[in-house]
């Protein structure tokens, strides 16, 4: 007599397709994981100074206001300027940032107002003081820049936190490209001026959230 193998319901069809339905959260979690670790990467190699010619503009890119003055981390960014300004006072400085639901006064006022108190002139300073996202920072102050006379195309330091500079530099670049013809744009370089995150408990948080703002902006910010 022959031997029939009998049917246990583990096996076939059915059995691999619970297993891989069992593996599919580990291969999604893994997936996730290399995708956040090359975000991570990416935003590491673009969060440095990089500076190229002699600028002849320069845009402070905003954060959170508090009741007192500036936050940690906007209070970073202007210090910075502020040491590159001191071998560069002649340099039209834009300030960028609204005004939050949480705060009593835009982000490009604030910095307005801690610029002038350290000695920078105001004469040299344009608000920008209506944006409410990166994106909005770099389409309005590219529109100020317009309206005031200043070329565009021409070289501008982008001055932020060293997490934000990835992002910043590929918006920057999607709008003013935007605003350009073919035989204006020719690829000019975007210089940045990389300020330190001195707030450890906000280092950790962008160390989370910037990837994700990245894909979004990537994605949605046209």
């Amino acid at each position: 007599m022959s031997y029939q193998p009998q049917w246990d319901g583990r096996s076939g069809y059915g059995g691999k397709r619970r297993k891989f339905l069992w593996k599919l959260p580990l291969i999604l979690l893994g997936m996730g994981l290399l995708l956040f670790g090359a975000l991570e990467v990416f935003i590491t190699l673009h969060d440095g100074s990089n500076i190229v010619g002699e600028p002849k503009v320069m845009v402070i890119f905003g954060c959170q206001v508090k009741p007192d003055g500036p936050s940690i981390l906007l209070r970073d960014r202007l210090d910075t300027a502020l040491d590159y300004l001191e071998a560069h006072p002649d340099m039209t400085v834009v300030v960028t940032g609204g005004k939050g639901d949480d705060e009593h006064m835009s982000e490009a006022q604030c910095m307005y107002n801690y610029l002038t108190e350290h000695g920078v002139n105001g004469e040299n300073i344009l608000m920008e003081d209506q944006s409410r996202s990166t994106w909005q920072n770099a389409n309005y102050t590219l529109d100020l820049l317009a309206r005031n006379g200043y070329d565009i195309a021409e070289d501008v330091l982008l001055v932020s936190s060293g997490f934000h500079l990835s992002r910043i530099e590929m918006l920057w670049d999607r709008a003013r490209v935007a605003r350009l013809s073919n035989e204006t744009y020719n690829d000019q370089y975007i210089s940045t001026l990389a300020a330190p995150v001195s707030h450890f408990p906000s280092a950790v948080q962008m160390f989370f959230r910037e990837p994700l703002a990245l894909v979004k902006s990537f994605v949605f910010d046209r």
